[in-house]
């Protein structure tokens, strides 16, 4: 692609709205943290003249200005959008955090782009490399999305670029590394001091031609001849990889049998074999030098994304369906379609309020219009479903702080829509005559608990606002109002993740909350049969209170609730009070008998009793219910309950070992194992859930950040004497510790 014409720097300049789908080009950053993906953009934009030197916008801010919490933090937390022009194209640039704790983010900008630029940083281990990026390179191919590999860092390596090439080959090629190979290869300039040769230029291997950089502009020169064995060497491994994936199954054969294969075929079948995902070239690119306005590599990069990346027109749309679920033709990337588009995120500006960042799938998305809301949120995640018309307000495009009036955003392209009343992530907007339903993508579990209270009275009133904006702005997480515990309880990925949704509770909604110690909803039941005798007599002037029960107590299987049966004779108990004595012991059975947790699998029986002509009365008979099942329990052994889970760890083979013996420390059993896939195994394992509030961060730890689990509630059993003994003192210290 090096031979393609290329737009002057600085010509190109800052996006304008696209006119037409094949002019639009949505490529995500992805990649491990720390790999450069932020500076990338940044990087790229001032190629292309989006921005002045050292990346700056008029307003002294950077592109990647938007979060005050990523300044604070120093790393991205949420999906961000960078427009520019290069080639006569729109080029969204997408964004997205690295860190393990913010893959909704990830999964939002793998919704809304078509491509995606893999960060990889050659500054790490190669062996960090393969555990922090081998699981968002998954996340791509699970989607099918077209992949080109990047590798920054090159002036602080501590692998070279041909052995990090060769360790995406490994990683990412899977049984064919030769679909993981490099376009360009860097040319190195005089070593320094510290013995490092940083790279000043780039050889192109199709085209053949070089460029250096070392001036802080590219600029071509002829090839150096001491280098072109190498060249060749690479150049006929790329080309013999290229044609292995053409449509063109004589291409191979004439090329063995010695035929010149043109650079118009071999760029038309690259481009072909990016956009099907079967071919992942790879570039290298740094930041230009001070007062440079062309970073290495950032010119090929842009070159590859508008000639070698899929426009909007050459990816499927998603299905759609109407808002009752009812089929409905699919929809394809027209902008004199219906109108179907969808929030991909959601986020708040102290300023302007909220934005919502749109994905146009087909027509035309204009100012002033009115438009059909479907929201279909994840069942649990605090998303209810919901229809609405609303007016769509000013469309803009981001830089920054900055907005950017639009008048229209035509299908492929991207744009902020403001102050989008009752539209979360996730929602659809069409059209009010034909509403229609995308559907959705899949978003993480939360699996890692928050609980929290008010700090103070006036946070009260703001508290439920405030975390019904969060967890619409933010369908990762998962609010849950615990009816056992009674807490108030936010399901996070990790504790980057809890850490920001605190922080947005704070500083964006002006919530101030306490965590507090995350509880499990414990049972309790008898473990043997019992008697008890409740006895309410009082006289005090006036009617009485008379009431007098015996009851048996015998435990039931797990899961048979609570059975009360009446074996009364005589009528010592008078009918009316017998269901007066079985609401008393229900009452009672619910707060507890022994730790304050709810009573369950036993059978009571009414055996006997007493009762008054005056003073007996249906309060009496309740409290003497209650209390003959306080004396039955005083005379008997009381099991704690707690839940077990059903948990599903998906790993690498190389950590099954760690896993399972991590597993059996916090008290599980494993049940099974079996392979998942090449390399990878599912690890069944019943777990008590009071070991495993930590483990969605506990586990990345043990597998490297490769593993992934999944827990489901499977029945609540005998907690063993020695924690149960443990858990008063914990409860009276108000600290119940949750994970090993």
């Amino acid at each position: 692609m090096g031979d393609r014409a290329r737009a002057h720097p600085g010509a190109a300049g800052r996006a304008a709205p696209a006119d037409r789908p094949a002019s639009v080009r949505n490529v995500v950053l992805v990649g491990h943290s720390g790999a450069g993906k932020t500076t990338l953009v940044e990087a790229l934009a001032l190629t292309a003249g989006a921005v002045g030197r050292a990346g700056r916008v008029e307003d002294g801010a950077t592109v990647s200005d938007y979060d005050e919490i990523e300044h604070r933090q120093g790393r991205s937390v949420q999906l961000s959008l960078v427009p520019v022009e290069w080639g006569g194209c729109k080029i969204n640039l997408l964004d997205t955090p690295g860190y393990a704790d913010f893959v909704g983010e990830l999964r939002a900008g793998l919704r809304a782009a078509d491509a995606a630029l893999f960060v990889v940083s050659a500054a790490q281990e190669a062996s960090a490399v393969a555990g922090a990026a081998r699981a968002v390179w998954e996340e791509c191919a699970a989607v099918g999305m077209p992949r080109a590999i990047v590798i920054t860092h090159l002036d602080t390596a501590r692998t070279g670029f041909d052995e990090m090439v060769a360790v995406c080959g490994r990683i990412f090629g899977g049984d064919d590394p030769d679909a993981v190979l490099p376009l360009y290869l860097p040319v190195l300039g005089p070593e320094g001091p510290d013995g490092h040769a940083p790279a000043t230029g780039l050889a192109g291997l199709l085209s053949g031609r070089m460029y250096d950089y070392s001036g802080g502009e590219r600029r071509e020169e002829p090839p150096d001849p001491g280098r072109l064995p190498l060249l060749a060497e690479a150049r006929g491994r790329l080309i013999e990889g290229i044609i292995a994936e053409s449509e063109d199954e004589t291409l191979m054969d004439r090329y063995l049998g010695g035929e010149d294969v043109d650079l118009k075929t071999l760029v038309q079948d690259l481009e072909k074999a990016v956009t099907r995902g079967a071919f992942h070239p790879v570039l290298a690119a740094a930041p230009a030098a001070p007062g440079g306005r062309e970073g290495l590599g950032t010119a090929e990069l842009l070159d590859l994304i508008t000639g070698g990346f899929p426009n909007p027109l050459e990816r499927p749309a998603p299905a759609v369906t109407a808002p009752d679920g009812s089929a409905r033709p699919a929809i394809s990337c027209d902008p004199r379609g219906p109108l179907v588009a969808e929030v991909v995120k959601t986020a708040s500006d102290p300023y302007v309020g909220r934005i919502s960042l749109v994905r146009v799938f087909s027509g035309t998305l204009r100012p002033d219009e009115t438009v059909h809301v479907s929201g279909h949120g994840p069942a649990g995640r605090g998303h209810e479903d919901h229809d609405a018309e609303v007016r769509i307000g000013a469309l803009s495009s981001p830089f920054g702080k900055r907005q950017r009036v639009l008048a229209h955003c035509v299908a492929g392209d991207l744009a902020c829509v403001g102050k989008l009343v009752g539209a979360d992530t996730g929602d659809t907007l069409s059209g009010a005559d034909d509403p229609l339903l995308v559907e959705p993508w899949t978003m993480p579990e939360p699996l890692l608990p928050l609980a929290v209270e008010a700090h103070g009275k006036a946070d009260e009133d703001r508290l439920s606002q405030g975390l019904a904006r969060l967890v619409a702005e933010d369908p990762a997480m998962r609010l849950e109002q615990n009816p056992d515990t009674r807490q108030l309880v936010l399901w996070c990925l990790g504790e980057a993740h809890r850490d920001v949704a605190l922080d947005r509770l704070r500083g964006r909604y002006g919530v101030r909350v306490d965590a507090v110690p995350y509880r499990v909803a414990l049972r309790e039941t008898f473990a043997e049969p019992s008697r008890g005798r409740g006895r309410q007599v009082k006289q005090s002037g006036g009617h009485g209170q008379f009431a007098i029960c015996e009851i048996e107590v015998e435990p039931l299987p797990a899961g048979a609730g609570i059975e009360f049966v009446d074996r009364v004779v005589g009528g010592s108990v008078p009918r009316q009070f017998v269901a007066s004595v079985e609401k008393g012991v229900r009452a009672q059975a619910a707060r507890g008998v022994a730790a304050g947790h709810p009573l369950v699998d036993i059978r009571v029986t009414l055996r006997d009793g007493k009762a008054h002509s005056v003073d007996s009365s249906d309060a009496a008979f309740q409290t003497a219910g209650a209390l003959a099942l306080r004396e039955a329990a005083d005379g008997a052994r009381i099991d704690l309950l707690e839940p077990v889970a059903e948990v599903r760890v998906l790993v690498p083979d190389e950590f099954v070992g760690p896993v399972m013996s991590d597993l059996s420390v916090r008290r599980g059993r494993v049940v099974g194992t079996e392979q998942a896939g090449a390399g990878r195994t599912l690890v069944r394992a019943e777990v008590p859930e009071l070991e495993i509030g930590r483990y969605a961060v506990d586990l990345r730890s043990v597998s490297h950040g490769t593993g992934r689990f999944g827990r489901s509630y499977a029945r609540h059993e005998p907690m063993p004497r020695g924690v149960a003994e443990r858990l008063p003192v914990e409860r009276r210290q108000g600290d119940q510790r949750i994970g090993a």
